[in-house]
């Protein structure tokens, strides 16, 4: 969940993870009551109307689609802490789910994850999948995880609110400053997000900044060590968000306090018209934007506008989680099995009919998919990802941090609110992401993101 819904939940300790781990494992497989050869995957405590999406899509779907395995899932809010903890005692489930390929990475790295070059050539993955997304899960030439999705950020906007105000959907950078400047005048919040139980929400705007004015190029750079991340392109770009964050442009004084789920309860309400983050948002959209409220045509969404780049539309890329085989997994065909089988246009249409926000398997032909396949959410949510896709094959995106930066650099880069809240310069708290980068490259971390033509 790099960018998804983990980011909202309290994780919790080691502690509590050695505890959850008996309840959460049931080995590395076993027999199936049908006698089938059980797989184990787990998975972050999702709702329960997601869970029901889950139980139909993917795990019954799997069973029907071969006679060999049968597929488990377990759902916990602490499948990151659980997962390391399993797979640093050599346990853990079959199909390995993370929070993105930082965290494959450093499970790559200590040899628990299966290199999927084989299974990669088997179903023919690279040639199925954007090229970007599947070398995301590269390293030193070899696979270690596919990403299950394809993410961005953009404008969540709330359409009746902008009509009372009087104003357009936002084109430009200045427009989007004007509304909320606007929207602040009227007592309501410019945007309503916050980081509350999560502090790597900041990612997601450093991210947004760091491409959208900064520019892909000066990340990519960056990123693969052509350039060192203390250049005053880069400075200038953490300046400016801190200069966005200290306007309340992001939730305000409440930014500490509110979470994604909250922020799209408040959009729903008319506190504010927009909500600036991540298409996995669509999935808390879902809870307040709906037939029984009445209001669903009122959401609307559109790309983040360019703020220093003259790139219009660029689109920031990224991966909701990361999918892996377990190195000591005594099935590991079976878990490629079920991997290849979330690599579908089938899976991606059938998760997405209920759960818009996170199943957008990222295939090349999704632009081809046929909207009329959707209704609601569902449909604004797949408009978005084609939107993004041809922006992607034309070399027009930035990369995601949570999704293309190695865990250290990710973990330094978190503190970007250091600089937003004063506490630090942008160009002190850039030196500390230099010092991780260094890090990170000198244990091999640093993967091979797909440079941006832009």
């Amino acid at each position: 969940m790099s960018t998804s819904v983990r980011r909202r939940l309290v994780v919790a300790g080691a502690a509590t993870a050695a505890l959850l781990l008996a309840a959460c494992s049931s080995g590395l497989g076993g027999s199936a009551p049908s006698g089938r050869i059980n797989l184990v995957m787990w998975f972050w405590g999702a709702p329960p109307q997601q869970q029901k999406t889950m139980q139909q899509v993917l795990i019954n779907g799997f069973d029907k689609s071969q006679d060999k395995y049968s597929l488990s899932v377990t759902f916990n809010n602490a499948v990151d802490t659980n997962v390391q903890v399993a797979l640093s005692a050599n346990k853990g489930p079959d199909v390995v789910y993370s929070s993105g390929p930082s965290y494959a990475a450093a499970y790559a790295s200590e040899g628990k994850l299966v290199n999927m070059n084989p299974y990669a050539k088997k179903y023919g993955w690279e040639s199925k999948l954007l090229a970007p997304m599947y070398q995301s899960g590269m390293i030193d030439g070899k696979l270690y995880d596919l990403p299950n999705s394809v993410s961005t950020y953009g404008i969540f906007y709330n359409k009746k609110v902008l009509r009372e105000l009087g104003e357009p959907v936002p084109t430009t950078f200045a427009q989007l400053l004007a509304i909320m400047n606007k929207a602040q005048s009227k007592g309501m919040y410019a945007s309503v997000t916050g980081n509350q139980g999560w502090k790597p929400v900041n990612l997601d705007y450093a991210s947004l900044f760091l491409n959208q004015d900064a520019g892909p190029t000066a990340v990519y750079s960056a990123v693969q060590g052509k350039t060192v991340w203390t250049t005053s392109t880069l400075q200038k770009a953490v300046t400016d968000s801190a200069a966005f964050f200290q306007k309340g442009y992001l939730g305000g004084k409440d930014y500490s306090n509110l979470n994604f789920d909250q922020s799209m309860q408040l959009l729903a309400a008319g506190k504010s018209p927009f909500f600036l983050g991540p298409t996995l948002a669509f999935q808390f959209a879902s809870n307040y934007f709906n037939n029984q409220a009445g209001n669903t045509a009122d959401l609307g969404f559109t790309a983040f506008p360019d703020i220093n780049t003259s790139l219009a539309p660029l689109w920031t890329l990224g991966t909701t989680a990361a999918l892996s085989i377990n190195a000591n997994s005594k099935y590991k065909d079976g878990a490629a099995e079920v991997i290849n089988y979330m690599m579908s246009e089938q899976f991606f249409v059938d998760m997405t009919k209920t759960w818009p926000g996170y199943w957008a398997v990222p295939l090349k032909s999704i632009d081809n998919v046929g909207l009329s396949q959707f209704t609601g959410l569902s449909r604004l949510f797949v408009q978005a990802v084609q939107q993004m896709n041809k922006a992607v094959n034309a070399g027009n995106f930035g990369l995601d941090i949570s999704t293309f930066f190695p865990p250290a650099t990710q973990t330094a880069l978190t503190n970007i609110d250091t600089v937003w809240q004063k506490k630090s310069s942008a160009a002190a708290f850039l030196q500390t992401v230099q010092k991780a980068y260094e890090t990170d490259k000198s244990k091999g971390l640093v993967v091979a993101a797909p440079e941006p033509k832009s």
